[in-house]
């Protein structure tokens, strides 16, 4: 596991989790982004790439630890997920590449994590079900895109992430506190 990015214990922080992308898959997925989005667009950043298990909102810094050490025993208690994109998605703000999940693995580790960070106090499940996607562009009104999907075939996410979220006017910018590999590798 890496060590947490430097904070202050007393500050509060707009935390997630999440699963870490294959360098190849981002290198792909960049090169994708660039070819199909236009103007008018923000593309969300090859170190933005990443698929949301969880977002926990603004925390104090002093859970950091706990929820970082929950999300150690969910990735060490899970087996890596094959994904491939399936479909392109647009909500009112962003366009996403849904994924298909390969024998649910992916939807596992979320699941596991969710039941562990609620125990802990520090999250609340959605109403809705939980989705596997990659958020890849941004935009202030929904342009209503068709873009080819990437050809990127099946991907292995072998790592997961607390992350940082800083909202800045360009847009959010995430920084990774903690990692450790799943299946405790």
């Amino acid at each position: 596991m890496s060590r947490p990015g430097n904070v202050e214990r007393g500050e509060r922080l707009r935390l997630f989790c999440a699963l870490r992308l294959p360098v190849e898959t981002v290198e792909a997925l960049s090169r994708w982004q660039s070819g199909v989005f236009g103007a008018g667009l923000r593309i969300v950043g090859r170190e933005q790439l990443h698929v949301t298990l969880a977002f926990l909102g603004s925390r104090p810094a002093a859970e950091l630890e706990a929820i970082a050490g929950e999300l150690c025993k969910a990735a060490r208690a899970a087996t890596a997920p094959n994904l491939s994109v399936s479909r392109y998605r647009e909500t009112r703000s962003v366009g996403m590449l849904v994924c298909d999940d390969e024998r649910g693995r992916a939807a596992e580790i979320a699941a596991d994590l969710h039941e562990r960070l609620e125990r802990l106090g520090v999250y609340k499940p959605e109403r809705r079900e939980w989705l596997p996607h990659l958020t890849v562009v941004r935009f202030r009104q929904r342009p209503a895109l068709r873009p080819p999907l990437p050809e990127l075939g099946r991907f292995v996410t072998s790592e997961a992430a607390v992350y940082m979220s800083v909202l800045r006017p360009p847009g959010a910018q995430y920084e990774v506190l903690q990692s450790v590999a799943l299946g405790g590798s």
